[in-house]
């Protein structure tokens, strides 16, 4: 067991079960209900995407799809979904694994969901040792040089609560 829990790898594993649990109920339906419709940004250069030859030379990094009206066979399994899709005319059927996915946006809700890439997932560190920021906190520049500036200052300090009481 791990000395630190792993709340970032958590937080994406359990965004991706939202996904999951989305499609998987488009799946069961047969359908979309309502105006609901998907854009699904996925790497297609993870080596469990399965896609053409074709589409992997047009889109050899990411690749965008939307799920709207046509669409078959959808079938979701509990690491990666599968779907055919027309791409010029052409029926192509894509497996994306669910790690794979980026992005997944329901633009008739605006509801959406950004994935950290997979090699981000496990917590870095630069090359001085320090922690590298966390894509869920804000990403202030004048913060963080604050935050420096005052460690760099005192290294710890203690402090009587004391003198916050009423008396």
């Amino acid at each position: 067991m791990s000395d630190n829990i792993e709340y970032r790898e958590l937080v994406q594993e359990a965004l991706r079960g939202v996904v999951h649990a989305v499609l998987a109920e488009v799946a069961e339906c047969g359908a979309l209900p309502g105006a609901h419709h998907f854009y699904v940004a996925f790497r297609t250069d993870h080596p469990e995407t399965v896609i053409s030859d074709r589409l992997r030379e047009r889109y050899p990094d990411e690749m965008t799809i939307v799920i709207q009206h046509q669409f078959w066979d959808l079938i979701v399994d509990d690491d990666k979904f599968e779907i055919t899709l027309s791409f010029d005319n052409q029926p192509e059927t894509l497996t994306i694994p669910f790690v794979a996915i980026k992005n997944f946006f329901d633009p008739s809700v605006r509801f959406g969901l950004q994935f950290s890439p997979e090699e981000d997932e496990a917590s870095e560190t630069a090359e001085d040792g320090r922690d590298l920021q966390s894509p869920l906190e804000d990403a202030n520049p004048e913060s963080d040089a604050a935050d420096e500036d005052a460690e760099t200052q005192k290294t710890g300090e203690v402090v009587s609560l004391d003198q916050f009481r009423k008396k």
